[in-house]
């Protein structure tokens, strides 16, 4: 369903990173924006909880346009916080003692051993929150979901016609706790092993010319690992996070090769320059915010927690859109070369 926007407002696509319960302070960053009212969404890119709410934020503005995907986003968070068999920590920061014991079951036991009945709260909540047969025709945005295959590496990126309960569990599938996800009879793991999100769909299918890259995971952090336990944890991010650095970094080598172009420059650039050329990326992030929490709160659910995300999501945007909003449509506000060559 194509939106049709008044001239002043801008056109974004969106690409959502992964990062489990820390996905709240996406929650944030888009209810921001749906506030604020001066953008509409072309496409959304999203891996794991990035891929949840692209699918909630869609939902959303279908059933009840911006106050709608507000609403929607709410209630998928709300919902997922209601479904902790497990009393929160205290802190709202760190893992209930009974979800630290389940994680330590996982190195020694299959997901088929630790959950014979193959019991998944999310996969209720999803279902009962999203009209997948309504999306897939009617969805006000293009879908591109991050999934990735389990015998072979490669990325699988699920459209709006392919919007279903299985295949965004399947973008959320962390396989030491979750069953692999069985997609047409292929198997699923987390979109995060083969893009943290994938971008190139937001250049190659969509016409908008801003991606707003919304990130979970550092681009820098400020302490080394020491201890055993923290390497594990810094190495398993860092894997999660390079297919993303490298994707971004071939589009700062690209642009850069455009620029630098060796042909005369009275020769006219071929329709993928042309695109290059006018491509603006923005990136709303928050390093010090979430470099600082424990690893494993990624795992945290808990109202409370996912609330401090949020409205720490919704400040972070606030002031993006003070300080760079107006850009958008005009300008490039991130140095791409700088951050990932």
């Amino acid at each position: 369903m194509p939106n049709t926007q008044s001239p002043s407002i801008a056109t974004l696509n969106l690409a959502l990173q992964g990062g489990g319960a820390h996905g709240a302070f996406t929650w944030g960053v888009l209810d921001a924006l749906l506030e604020d009212g001066r953008f509409a969404f072309e496409g959304v890119s999203g891996t794991s909880a990035g891929a949840m709410n692209a699918a909630c934020l869609a939902q959303g503005l279908m059933a009840g346009g911006r106050e709608g995907a507000r609403q929607a986003l709410a209630d998928f968070w709300n919902a997922v916080a209601r479904s902790s068999p497990f009393e929160p920590n205290a802190a709202s920061k760190s893992l209930a003692p009974a979800m630290k014991m389940m994680l330590q079951w996982t190195e020694h036991l299959s997901p088929e051993q630790l959950n014979p009945l193959d019991l998944n709260p999310l996969r209720d909540i999803i279902d009962q929150q999203i009209d997948f047969e309504r999306l897939r025709r009617l969805s006000p945005v293009k879908l591109f979901i991050a999934a990735t295959h389990a015998n072979s590496g490669k990325l699988r990126i699920f459209k709006n016609h392919e919007m279903s309960v299985d295949t965004l569990l399947a973008s959320a599938c962390l396989p030491t706790i979750h069953r692999t996800v069985v997609i047409d009879g292929e198997p699923y793991w987390d979109g995060g092993y083969s893009a943290n999100p994938a971008v190139f769909p937001l250049f190659y299918e969509c016409n908008a010319a801003d991606i707003l890259l919304v990130l979970l995971t550092p681009l820098h952090y400020s302490e080394t690992p020491e201890s055993a336990q923290d390497i594990r944890l810094r190495l398993r991010e860092l894997a999660f996070n390079s297919t993303f650095l490298r994707e971004m970094r071939m589009f700062a080598h690209l642009r850069e090769q455009v620029g630098e172009s060796w042909l005369p420059k009275w020769l006219p650039l071929n329709r993928f320059e042309q695109r290059l050329q006018r491509l603006r990326f923005h990136a709303i992030s928050a390093d010090a915010l979430l470099g600082a929490l424990p690893a494993d709160s990624k795992l945290t659910v808990d109202l409370h927690f996912f609330e401090c995300l949020r409205d720490d999501g919704r400040e972070h945007a606030k002031a993006w859109l003070a300080s760079r909003g107006a850009a958008i449509g005009k300008q490039s506000t991130l140095d791409l070369a700088k951050l990932f060559y």
